[in-house]
């Protein structure tokens, strides 16, 4: 009889090759930059939500080369929407850096790539299998789930500990001469079989030996420890303007959001008032004795971040003003859709007229 990694392993890859039949664009693709691509993107990223920004990116920038000469502008505005606004940031810096200390040819070894900006160790560890056939083993939610599951193990995912020894499983378990097709199905199979919620344990092909379809556990696994508390923040957009142009900054501090544009921003620690707004200084320095209307304040809108609340509102001011704040610039509606915001403003403009 085969010990249970072994079992674990060519069970998994005959599952693989006969019934796992998941689409995505980059399965199966041998480019690196390509591949890197998909993976930053993919970073905190559902693969439904990623797909077309895939897509997007590998037909405007078919090499690294173009990417690395585009615009960092035009770059944010084609990622606006996928958040984590920083990928893009990483993206940009290491696409340059490729094209350019490396004229163009993507590092091969998982400690090269590893060291590019924005890539840990599963970003590197599934490129270099995936790419290069190099034997590293992907170790991410799905997988953390599959193996918690499969196995037994009660150790928190997010604890050092457990994410060390997890990641020491994963590697023991890998198959040394096909690590990309192996590290592909344990993804698929923890993203469409053993799923977080509502699992399909009974179809499943490797639940003879899993330890959570025998004992009935899987919604008791994997265990994580006590969350961080979540923050509510408040921001008030004043869309405000003079001569047909609106006033708009690019966010530089380190904060959510750098780099990507905004309206005036009124910003507190917890919910204002239309009085509160009224009487608060900047919008005291901004307008004078002009009040907000009711008429023109959106309802409240809300965003949910990863470890903060975002809430707001935004402020059509019924009159043209006339000093452009400081930090801001006044730029035409033509202008203002082609410049990247963070989705809490670009789906308030879907929705509403300026």
């Amino acid at each position: 009889m085969i010990d249970d990694k072994k079992y674990f392993r060519l069970r998994l890859l005959k599952w693989n090759s006969t019934i796992n039949h998941r689409p995505m664009p980059w399965k199966g693709e041998k480019d690196a930059y390509k591949i890197w691509l998909s993976e930053v993107i993919l970073q905190q990223t559902r693969v439904e939500q990623g797909w077309d920004y895939y897509n997007k990116f590998v037909s405007t920038f078919p090499t690294v080369q173009q990417l690395a000469k585009a615009p960092d502008t035009r770059i944010f505005k084609l990622w606006e929407g996928l958040g984590y606004y920083t990928r893009c940031r990483n993206l940009i810096a290491t696409a340059r850096y490729i094209a350019g200390k490396r004229k163009g040819r993507f590092p091969n070894s998982y400690e090269e790539i590893l060291s590019l900006k924005g890539v840990g160790p599963y970003t590197a560890a599934a490129i270099a299998s995936f790419a290069f056939g190099l034997p590293h083993a992907v170790v991410d939610g799905n997988v953390f789930r599959v193996l918690a599951r499969y196995f037994g193990i009660h150790t928190p995912i997010d604890s050092t500990y457990g994410k060390r020894s997890f990641t020491i499983l994963a590697n023991e378990l890998l198959h040394p001469k096909q690590p990309g097709a192996y590290n592909q199905a344990l993804m698929d199979l923890g993203a469409v079989v053993c799923r977080p919620v509502s699992p399909l344990c009974e179809s499943c092909h490797l639940k003879r030996r899993c330890h959570a379809f025998t004992t009935g556990s899987a919604g008791s696994l994997p265990v994580k420890s006590k969350g961080k508390a979540k923050k509510n923040r408040w921001l008030y957009y004043l869309v405000a303007g003079h001569n047909g142009k609106l006033y708009v900054r690019k966010r530089g501090k380190k904060d959510i959001w750098k780099d990507l544009y905004e309206f005036i921003l009124i910003e507190s620690e917890h919910e204002l008032s239309l009085a509160a707004l009224n009487k608060h200084p900047e919008v005291k320095s901004l307008l004078g004795n002009i009040p907000l209307k009711r008429e023109r304040i959106s309802p409240l809108q809300s965003q949910q971040l990863t470890h903060q609340t975002i809430n707001g509102r935004f402020i059509h001011l019924s009159v043209p003003l006339a000093k452009v704040p400081d930090g801001y610039r006044a730029v035409s509606e033509k202008r203002l859709s082609e410049l990247p915001f963070p989705r809490f403003i670009t789906r308030y403009l879907a929705e509403n007229s300026l």
